[in-house]
């Protein structure tokens, strides 16, 4: 039996359980640059058990769907925001914690303009873009010790376009 995980659009309800949706949604909370540029400020929450915040860029390869979902993370140290660098929306697979495992996964499409948060010890899909150029702003913990832990499905998932 192949285990089905539907994409959906994502949006700030749906994805705050493991995270913060970054976006231009709504009004600026603040005008500058003489009144040529708005502000929508401190949109995601970074958490860090110690060391400093970083920013790195990833350049991922592109994928195709169906996607074939094996293995999930997640950072028991920090959290970890992805932007993308170019205007193109990408895949967000993100599952709930079952007791130091993934539960069943959800997957969300991000749209243009759109960046992700992942709260600290989320666990989450491997970066993901569909189109553009697969360059993305990471900015995560920069610190000692580890804060990667994987977990390889027996039995693995596949996404699909609904």
């Amino acid at each position: 039996m192949t285990r089905r995980v539907p994409i959906q659009p994502i949006s700030r309800d749906a994805f705050a359980p493991f995270g913060d949706l970054l976006d231009c949604a709504g009004d600026p909370d603040k005008i500058i640059n003489q009144g040529k540029c708005g502000r929508y400020h401190d949109r995601a929450t970074l958490d860090f058990s110690d060391g400093r915040a970083g920013i790195s860029l990833f350049k991922a390869e592109l994928r195709t769907m169906p996607l074939t979902l094996d293995m999930m993370e997640r950072h028991p140290e920090g959290s970890q925001c992805f932007v993308p660098m170019s205007d193109d929306g990408f895949l967000v697979i993100v599952a709930p914690d079952t007791g130091n495992a993934p539960g069943t996964p959800l997957a969300f499409r991000t749209a243009p303009g759109q960046a992700i948060n992942f709260h600290r010890n989320t666990w989450h899909g491997v970066l993901t873009p569909l189109s553009g150029t697969g360059l993305f702003a990471v900015i995560d913990r920069i610190g000692a010790g580890d804060n990667l832990q994987e977990h390889w499905f027996d039995h693995p998932y596949e996404v699909i376009e609904t």
